[in-house]
């Protein structure tokens, strides 16, 4: 196939068949049984991470373009009430492996097939919208980001984890070309950071945090924090105890390589 050819289940599929990239699959969550790839997510630093961010007591949660439903679990093993919203029906990646995941795990998740930019459900209806590795999918981010709005209950909150960033739109192609899923799969829009920021914000939700790669393990799964201020002192020939989240945070912002990953955390205003 020609590259943007394959679908994401063909592009995934591709990719674990490939004998040299068997870790990469592992540090996706791509690898079988998916239970225990849910499992291992739920355990994960990226989760953990993750958590520490949503409200508390657990609700109900939308979890948009699900895929094979990891997050979806992690939410219902820590309580939540969730809806698993995804388009692809995939038994590999979509509907049908969020389907299996539920069955086998005995953990309640409400499956619906839909694209984020038309959400079939009421107003204010969810505590927490979670979009993991989403936004940068979106065939429209600024209708997206409307009709999770929408359906946030006033105080609620957006959590749109692992997002793409660019410093230029003409870097997108390098970027596609260098990823070993995105070159073969269409579906890819990475950002500038001030269009996520805009689109959040012009939807009407209060843009809490936006962390940048150096200051969340989330943005850096499988690799952590600690990891990577063990790599920022030898770059900067400081010794590691320097180096404080201040100058991680500083060190992140200057960070310029096409890709590099976001989260961004923000709230609808309370009525």
């Amino acid at each position: 196939m020609t590259d943007g050819a394959m679908s994401w289940e063909q592009a995934v599929s591709w990719l674990r068949n490939q004998p040299d990239q068997a870790s990469l699959v592992k540090a996706c969550f791509f690898d079988d049984p998916l239970l225990a790839a849910a499992q291992r997510f739920h355990a994960s630093s990226e989760w953990i991470a993750t958590r520490s961010l949503l409200t508390s007591p657990p609700g109900r949660a939308l979890d948009v373009g699900a895929g094979r439903g990891i997050a979806s679990y992690a939410l219902a093993a820590d309580g939540w009430q969730v809806t698993a919203l995804e388009p692809d029906p995939s038994a590999l990646v979509g509907g049908g492996a969020i389907r299996a995941l539920a069955g086998e795990s005995g953990l309640p998740i409400d499956v619906v097939q839909e694209w984020g930019e038309t959400l079939p459900f009421d107003s204010s209806s969810f505590d927490v919208v979670l979009c993991r590795q989403v936004l940068h999918h979106a065939r429209d981010l600024g209708q997206l980001c409307a009709e999770i709005s929408r359906v946030l209950k006033p105080g609620g909150i957006l959590l749109a984890t692992r997002e793409h960033v660019i410093s230029r739109r003409e870097d997108l192609p390098a970027f596609l070309a260098s990823h070993p899923l995105h070159k073969h799969y269409g579906g890819e829009h990475a950002y500038l950071l001030a269009d996520y920021h805009a689109a959040i914000t012009e939807a009407g939700l209060a843009l809490e945090q936006s962390l940048n790669p150096l200051q969340s393990d989330i943005n850096l799964f499988p690799m952590t924090l600690s990891d990577h201020r063990k790599l920022v002192a030898k770059r900067l020939r400081l010794p590691s105890v320097l180096v404080r989240p201040w100058l991680m945070s500083w060190y992140g912002n200057q960070l310029d390589d096409p890709g590099r990953l976001y989260t961004f955390r923000a709230r609808k205003p309370a009525s």
